[in-house]
C-alpha cells in the first residue's frame, strides 16, 4: 500500500545509524514522518538520533532511537514492539542493516557467508516477522527491503554478498504475491555502488574489483521514498546497470 503523505508516518529504519539507513531517516523526518532508528552500534546511533534532530530543528516528527541487534529475533522483536507501544502503529520499515565483503571463494570462509547471510538477509526476515502482526492489524503498512544490483546480477569476487542480495530479492518476490490484497506493500531497492562506511572500510577490495562509487546515500534516500510514494515493487537507482552496491 502506498504512502501518498509522510506526516505523521511513523517509520522503523535499521542500519540507521549510518549511510543510507540515516539519510532515508533524514529524509523523512523532513517530510513530517515520526522515526525510529535501529543499529548495533550504539554510539553511533546516539550521534544519528542527534545529527537528525539538529538537522531538522523544525521538523515535527518525533525521533527515537533503539539500539538492536537484526540477527537477534528478540531484539527485532522487541524494536518493534517498542515502536508499536510508543505510536500506536508502524506504517513504514526500511530495511538497511547489512554488511559487504569481497574476495576470491576459496578464502571465503563459511563463518563470513554464515554473518553475511545472517544480516542480510535473516535481519530483513526478522524484521518483516516482527512488523506484520501490527500492520495486518492496521491493514496497512510499507516494507523497503535494500538489495543492491548484486541481487540482480552476478559478480566475480563478490559471491557471499550476490548470495545474500539475492536471497532478499527472492524473499521479496514471495512475500509481494503472498501479502497481495492484504493493504500491505513491498518494495525493493537495487541501488549500483554508494558512498556509505560499509564501502569505505572495503576501500581495498573495491580497488580490487576496479569498482568507483556513483551515488551518494541521500540520492538512493531520495529514491526510497519516491518509490514508496508511487509505489514500485522494485527500483533501480541510476547507474543501476554499472554494478553492485
Amino acid at each position: 500500500m502506498a504512502l501518498k503523505n509522510f506526516e505523521g508516518a511513523v517509520a522503523v529504519i535499521t542500519g540507521g545509524a549510518s549511510g543510507i539507513g540515516l539519510a532515508t531517516a533524514q529524509a523523512l523526518r523532513a517530510r513530517g514522518a515520526h522515526v525510529v532508528l535501529a543499529d548495533i552500534n550504539q554510539q553511533g546511533l546516539r550521534q544519528a538520533e542527534e545529527q537528525t534532530r539538529l538537522r531538522n530543528s523544525e521538523a515535527t516528527g518525533n525521533i527515537s532511537s533503539i539500539p538492536t541487534d537484526v540477527t537477534n529475533e528478540q531484539q527485532v522483536q522487541a524494536l518493534m514492539q517498542k515502536a508499536t507501544e510508543t505510536f500506536g502503529r508502524i506504517n513504514l520499515v526500511v530495511t538497511c542493516a547489512g554488511v559487504g565483503r569481497g574476495g576470491p571463494i576459496d578464502l571465503f570462509t563459511s563463518a563470513e557467508m554464515q554473518t553475511m547471510m545472517n544480516i542480510n538477509f535473516m535481519g530483513t526476515y526478522h524484521c518483516v516477522q516482527a512488523a506484520l502482526p501490527t500492520m495486518r492489524q492496521q491493514q496497512s503498512g510499507h516494507f523497503v527491503f535494500l538489495s543492491s544490483v548484486a541481487g540482480k546480477l552476478g559478480a566475480p569476487m563478490l559471491t557471499g554478498y550476490c548470495a545474500s542480495k539475492w536471497a532478499i530479492r527472492g524473499f521479496s518476490i514471495a512475500l509481494r504475491a503472498e501479502l497481495h490484497g492484504s493493504g500491505i506493500g513491498v518494495t525493493t531497492v537495487y541501488p549500483a555502488w554508494v558512498d556509505t562506511p560499509m564501502t569505505q572500510l572495503e576501500a581495498g577490495e573495491l580497488q580490487v574489483l576496479n569498482v568507483h562509487i556513483m551515488l551518494t546515500a541521500d540520492q538512493v534516500a531520495v529514491e526510497i521514498l519516491e518509490a514508496v510514494t508511487e509505489p514500485r515493487h522494485c527500483h533501480y537507482t541510476p547507474d543501476y546497470e554499472r554494478g553492485p552496491g
